[in-house]
């Protein structure tokens, strides 16, 4: 019994030790994550400014006038545009280089840390370089073009070309990080899948959609759920370069969540009421995927 007191007496000591080891990154969670998440809820049931002063109930007013906005309709619809052609280009990229550094050499070594360096630099420093390098007047590469004999293209400032210039930069700056994964996964498929596919007459293609595509599908899934919630609160790559223009062409929902709390300073109630809408919009299509993909698993 004396033994069974010391093991319980040792195991809730170990247990206190853990809970307080934890503590300071749960009190972090609640302090940054938690806590501002339960307030911005709240606070999108009032008419309230961003020094939380003169507060007034209006219970669901910004909510009903968030779906008369024709500005915030528009940052819905640029950000479903811009997660549509950002997310699969991003994924056949990744799968494509993936496929092609997946070997061991000490080339492809290289080649790997080539491409996840754009990850390691801030979002901001990255769209501020390649604003600085597609400058219509100053820019690295319109200086190529005029040299070329193509002159007046304004890649920043275009309402057809901007949108499509800012989801290259998106890609550019995100698409190491799922190629790393995308390698991880098809290195753990066995070496005997392959040999065994190579004395059938498998080609390198065949192999690829018949093997590996099947056998990283869990991580590829991966892959595309982290992009798809990126991509929808994607801000500070438009927020450096292009601020949403030009027109609002390219003025994502956070960007303009963003300028109604801090631009306008008396509408942070109203922009509380568009970030829970926000969230709602990403958990909605999150759960929806999730329900798909569990479906087609257990059938």
């Amino acid at each position: 019994m004396k033994d069974v007191g010391r093991y319980n007496k040792y195991h809730r000591r170990s247990s206190v030790m853990a809970y307080v080891f934890i503590a300071p990154a749960m009190i972090l969670l609640f302090a940054f994550s938690i806590f501002p998440m339960i307030a911005s809820l709240g606070m999108g049931f009032f008419d309230v400014n961003i020094f939380l002063a003169d507060a007034k109930f209006i219970g669901l007013g910004n909510f009903s006038e968030a779906f008369r906005d024709t500005r915030f309709i528009n940052s819905i619809w640029v950000t479903i545009k811009f997660t549509l052609v950002e997310v699969p280009a991003q994924m056949l990229a990744g799968l494509l280089i993936a496929a092609l550094v997946t070997r061991n050499t000490v080339l492809n070594k290289f080649f790997r840390g080539v491409y996840f360096m754009p990850i390691i630099c801030s979002a901001t420093a990255v769209g501020i370089m390649w604003k600085m390098f597609l400058n219509s007047e100053i820019g690295l590469f319109t200086y190529f073009l005029e040299q070329i004999g193509i002159k007046g293209i304004n890649f920043m400032n275009s309402t057809s070309l901007t949108f499509y210039v800012l989801v290259f930069m998106s890609i550019w700056k995100t698409f190491g990080i799922s190629t790393i994964i995308l390698v991880s996964a098809m290195q753990n498929v066995s070496a005997d899948l392959y040999e065994a596919s190579e004395l059938d007459g498998c080609s390198k293609v065949r192999q690829f959609f018949s093997i590996t595509l099947p056998l990283i599908k869990p991580t590829a899934v991966f892959v595309l759920m982290t992009r798809l919630i990126g991509s929808l609160q994607v801000f500070d790559l438009i927020f450096t370069t292009t601020g949403g223009g030009p027109n609002f062409t390219t003025e994502s929902m956070v960007t303009y969540i963003y300028s109604r709390a801090f631009s306008t300073i008396t509408r942070l109630g109203y922009a509380s009421a568009l970030s829970e809408c926000l969230f709602a919009f990403i958990m909605i299509i999150t759960i929806f995927l999730y329900w798909k993909m569990y479906t087609k698993e257990n059938t």
